[in-house]
């Protein structure tokens, strides 16, 4: 059997090290808002290279509290409209709308799923005040023309950078190029924690300031309440298994390189449309995202050869009964990819033979 990601095993690489940190946080008796968190957040900045990151409890958050805290800023207010891919997981919508603002949904490239720099210029229009690209499945959106966009029409860019911690494009990372930037580190993720988690990254100084307090009740200072906030901080426990295996990100976003390779060398399939790849600075390979017009059959055909898939994402946002009110939209080009689109295993701790098992699968279909 081929897992499609192997958690016990990606973690358990850092065993002894991730028990250390624990130990330590557990020795240390203070686990709120303490050093774990302030090393994991200075290292998280140096990483992302940029001044500021405020860990907070989850990636739907890391997006929600940056959206507030522009409004507490007036820089947004509501019904303000945000530029959004209509392909992405429902969490980038989420935000929006919890915040009290406008989605609009617009159509990605179908050749890498990321936000169409065209499209976006086309939904642009007085009310729009935030751009918030995804780097769906780990590969960078197309930012240098977006920022371009932006900084024409005078809006915020608010990347969702949950998928893709590292990608970079012209020597800037995921989490530099925007205003602000959300990430998520759940468990699967590229850079995952033992649990929930989260963090925004900025080199907005007045905007991090904001961030720390919204998302610890509204307060910076003990029973002072500057804002109505909320509980959303990353534990000193999950900063502390966070900064073990950021150590090791760069290491593991090479195999998942050298995974995607051998897929797109072996797999020769004509049913089978493989990802587009680029530059590999760009895609960091969350997911290897293959295409087919006949998925449910791709799909138990490699499971009955022992490989486990998963489909991301079988509804998009604007079809769920959560946004009703936007079922009637047409984006023929997100619904075709969210018919279609099956992620092949990807797994830093694969072997070699588990990979080839699923290329001979693949070409077997």
């Amino acid at each position: 059997m081929v897992d499609f990601l192997s958690l016990k095993a990606v973690n358990h690489q850092y065993r002894e090290e991730l028990l250390k940190a624990c130990a330590d946080v557990i020795d240390s008796g203070w686990y709120i808002n303490g050093g774990a968190l302030k090393r994991f957040e200075n290292h998280f900045a140096n990483y992302c290279d940029v001044k500021f990151c405020i860990g907070v409890a989850n990636g739907l958050d890391a997006l929600t509290l940056t959206l507030k805290a522009w409004k507490l800023l007036g820089r947004l207010k509501d019904g303000d409209e945000v530029i959004v891919p209509g392909n992405t997981y429902i969490a980038s919508v989420l935000a929006i709308t919890e915040s009290g603002l406008t989605p609009v949904l617009v159509e990605p490239d179908p050749a890498t799923f990321n936000i169409e720099p065209e499209a976006v210029r086309a939904a642009v229009n007085s009310r729009t005040k935030v751009i918030l690209p995804v780097h769906l499945y780990g590969r960078i959106a197309p930012m240098p023309a977006i920022r371009a966009i932006a900084d024409e029409f005078g809006l915020l860019v608010l990347e969702d950078s949950a998928q893709a911690h590292g990608a970079a494009t012209q020597g800037r990372k995921v989490g530099g190029w925007g205003d602000a930037s959300g990430f998520s580190f759940y468990p699967g993720k590229n850079l995952g924690a033992l649990g929930d988690g989260g963090a925004i990254t900025t080199n907005d100084a007045e905007l991090a300031e904001v961030l720390c307090a919204l998302r610890n009740y509204g307060s910076l200072e003990k029973y002072k309440n500057i804002y109505v906030g909320v509980n959303s901080r990353l534990d000193e426990i999950q900063a502390a298994m966070l900064d073990v295996k950021l150590k090791h990100l760069d290491d593991e976003v090479a195999r998942r390189r050298n995974i995607a390779k051998c897929y797109a060398k072996g797999i020769e399939n004509s049913k089978i449309a493989l990802p587009a790849h680029g530059e590999d600075s760009e895609h960091v390979w969350h997911l290897y995202v293959v295409r087919t017009a006949v998925r449910d059959a791709l799909q138990a055909h490699l499971a009955s050869t022992g490989v486990q898939t998963l489909v991301h994402y079988p509804i998009p946002p604007h079809k769920q009964q959560a946004y009703k009110h936007l079922n009637g939209l047409s984006l023929p080009v997100t619904e075709k990819i969210h018919e279609e689109v099956l992620s092949l295993p990807m797994d830093p701790t694969m072997t070699q033979e588990a990979i080839e098992h699923v290329i001979d699968a693949c070409n077997s279909f």
